[in-house]
């Protein structure tokens, strides 16, 4: 019987996807003013109350838009001595950051909507604003499925929250134009701030579960759909030699993912042969998880109880015979 601990990393540069993301968080950002710059002048046509609580969210997005920015590109550091895991929970701060500002974004929306009740001045130029807030939906939306997908891919949740935060801003946006609509249509201008009311509660709502997120990961909490989505990955990938997996544990790093866990293999197995089966598993780990993956394997040694459920074919120590193959759970070794 021995004990070995193996560790491996297999953290190949990410220069081009972290690049990607980096680059689009630019423009983001950056269209971000523009199209602040947009609904300022829709509500200075209008005089809107609802492009105005629009125009005040674009201010979070603008702040949103450069923290975005600098959490990516501070992730995107390498290790040093201070940050021995890197700096990839930086972006779980950027989301706190972005997810407490929309939320804000929300309720100032309200407070300026319930304002609006008494605001006696006249709309104007209603089919003009209609135009130019929803020509700032649509860039909106497009730059927030891009984040979102391009986040997902990466695993950054800088870049998805941004995304999100764009997205959600699409949707208020979009029901604030239906709202403009009815106004034009009918001339009932106390729509004009309950469209802004109820779409606020959305953005309000949006930005707590981005926060709730954040906090997640930040307090290292248990993913259970990554975690379901290992055990299923480990149980079609298992070899005769994985006899066990436990004590799994899965952390993320912004984009990167840390694994820890327990291998059990023969307990007759030569340190060689140890870890050949190890190199194994964390190439089919690199292929499906990509090679942003730190992994730190423990390799055990095999018991008589473990016979029974053995399904190595060849072994010559077996002590107890074969009566069935056990499915690995998530209960059972996380």
């Amino acid at each position: 019987m021995y004990r070995l601990q193996l560790v491996f990393y297999c953290m190949k540069s990410q220069d081009t996807p972290k690049n990607d993301a980096l680059d689009l968080q630019k423009i983001i950002a950056i269209v971000s003013v523009v199209l602040f710059v947009i609904k300022a002048f829709a509500w200075y046509l209008t005089n809107s109350v609802a492009i105005l609580t629009d125009m005040l969210e674009s201010i979070v997005n603008i702040i949103g838009g450069f923290v975005g920015l600098y959490s990516i590109y501070l992730s995107g550091q390498p290790k040093d001595h201070n940050h021995p895991y890197g700096h990839g929970k930086v972006e779980f701060i950027s989301a706190s950051i972005e997810g407490s500002l929309i939320s804000f974004a929300g309720l100032l929306i309200i407070y300026q909507s319930v304002l609006g009740f008494k605001n006696t001045s006249t709309l104007e130029k209603i089919d003009y604003g209609i135009i130019l807030v929803f020509i700032t939906a649509l860039i909106n939306y497009g730059l927030g499925y891009l984040a979102v997908k391009k986040g997902e891919k990466i695993n950054s949740l800088a870049l998805i929250s941004s995304g999100k935060h764009l997205q959600s801003d699409t949707y208020s946006t979009f029901g604030i134009i239906v709202g403009l609509i009815l106004i034009y249509l009918t001339g009932l201008k106390w729509l004009d701030n309950v469209t802004a009311i109820i779409f606020a509660i959305f953005i309000f709502v949006t930005g707590v579960k981005i926060l709730r997120k954040s906090v997640a990961g930040i307090m290292d909490e248990a993913d259970d759909d990554l975690l379901k989505e290992f055990v299923l990955f480990l149980n079609t990938e298992r070899t005769e030699n994985m006899i066990d997996v436990h004590d799994l544990r899965i952390i993320k790093y912004g984009h990167k993912l840390h694994i820890d866990s327990h291998l059990t293999i023969p307990w007759y197995f030569n340190i060689k042969e140890g870890h050949f089966e190890v190199k194994k598993l964390e190439q089919k780990i690199k292929h499906k998880f990509g090679n942003s993956v730190e992994m730190f394997i423990h390799t055990d040694d095999c018991k008589p109880f473990h016979c029974k459920n053995c399904i190595k074919k060849d072994c010559e120590k077996r002590e107890a015979v074969f009566t069935n193959k056990e499915e690995w759970k998530l209960e059972d070794i996380a």
